[in-house]
């Protein structure tokens, strides 16, 4: 009989019991955090209608190139969920009594066929939280702080990069760039730190821009702003920079008086590339740069569920974050490996 050639598929792992033992300590940390800042728990269906998945509230063209996409029996089309996002603004849209505002945590498997590499899998968990039915950037101010405090208890320095996607489409709409290229080129700008101002050029050239908005667009990267009162001009001639920078101020003012803002850093071409966020949107990076992909994300959705109910637009204003279980286990391995100092994992 012949041996069968065992393997995982690609871009999933088996966690044996040392590493799977530290994973659930971060899990526990973190299920401890949420729960300390008053979040409810909650499980959705790993299993979902590819409709749902593939909405134009959920993540974009880019994250639907990599859903897995099934059928049953029934010849129902189906998909395994590539977030937790979209699963829960469903879980809203479906439960009306539920008491605003609410606030949930969920940690599941999700899945996406796309590219791997250290850290990243194609089978992978994340540790999500959204609050819903809070206006004001106090709500985004509260994630990051829940953030930078479980970041502290894994022992581990992160710093906070922030932007507002109304400012972004603001300043490219005054550069001239069509909204059917917008979304495009905030994709170019969201890979500027990873590519480089030569490669984001190139690409930008490719998106068939005009020549004023090409130009435009190039000044405004080699400006590199890094305080909110570069855009102070431009208020007066765009409305949705004028209400970006606005959200952004507010923001800033609460993470000062935390005591928080030391730890934040404004990043003007952060983008999120996922089509979903409406409002501030932040990533989370290891502070020594030992890791180049992000240990977390999130930001402001606020159509997404009023969406799924056929709405108006706005009526469920919503925030969420959500950490990488798998991204922080590698980047606590490593850290052990070359400072062996974090005695509570082992």
């Amino acid at each position: 009989m012949r041996k069968m050639d065992y393997q995982n598929v690609r871009g999933t792992a088996d966690y044996l019991p040392e590493a799977e033992g530290i994973r659930r300590k971060v899990r526990n940390t973190l299920e401890d955090v949420f729960i300390q800042y008053g979040c409810k728990p909650l499980e959705t269906p790993i299993l979902n209608y590819s409709d749902l998945l593939a909405s134009k509230y959920g993540g974009g063209a880019e994250i639907l190139k990599e859903m897995y996409m099934l059928s049953d029996r029934g010849e129902r089309d189906l998909a395994l969920r590539y977030d937790l996002t979209i699963p829960y603004a469903k879980v809203v849209a479906m439960n009306p009594t539920l008491k605003m505002p609410f606030k949930r945590y969920e940690i599941g498997k999700v899945f996406r066929d796309g590219p791997i590499k250290k850290g990243r899998m194609r089978e992978f968990t994340q540790c999500d939280v959204d609050v819903t039915g809070i206006d004001s950037c106090a709500a985004e101010a509260e994630l990051i702080m829940m953030a930078l405090d479980a970041f502290d208890r894994l022992e581990m320095e992160v710093v906070i990069q922030y932007n507002n996607r109304k400012l972004l489409a603001g300043m490219l709409e005054f550069f001239g760039i069509p909204p059917e290229k917008s979304g495009e080129v905030i994709l170019v700008l969201d890979k500027l730190e990873k590519i480089g101002l030569e490669a984001c050029e190139e690409e930008l050239k490719k998106k068939g821009l005009s020549v004023v908005a090409l130009k435009e667009t190039k000044q405004f990267i080699l400006d590199s702003p890094t305080c909110l009162e570069y855009f102070s001009p431009y208020i007066e001639k765009n409305t949705l920079i004028s209400e970006g920078l606005e959200e952004l101020k507010e923001l800033e003012q609460i993470l000062e008086g935390l005591g928080l803002k030391a730890q934040c850093q404004f990043n003007p071409y952060l983008a999120r590339g996922l089509d979903i966020y409406t409002g501030t949107i932040y990533e989370l990076f290891l502070k020594d740069g030992g890791l180049r992909s992000s240990i977390g994300s999130g930001g402001r959705y606020n159509n997404a569920i009023a969406g799924l109910k056929g709405e108006e637009e706005g009526s469920y204003s919503t925030v969420g974050i959500s950490f990488g279980l798998d991204v922080i286990l590698t980047a606590l391995l490593e850290k052990e490996e070359t400072t062996p100092n974090l005695g509570w994992i082992t």
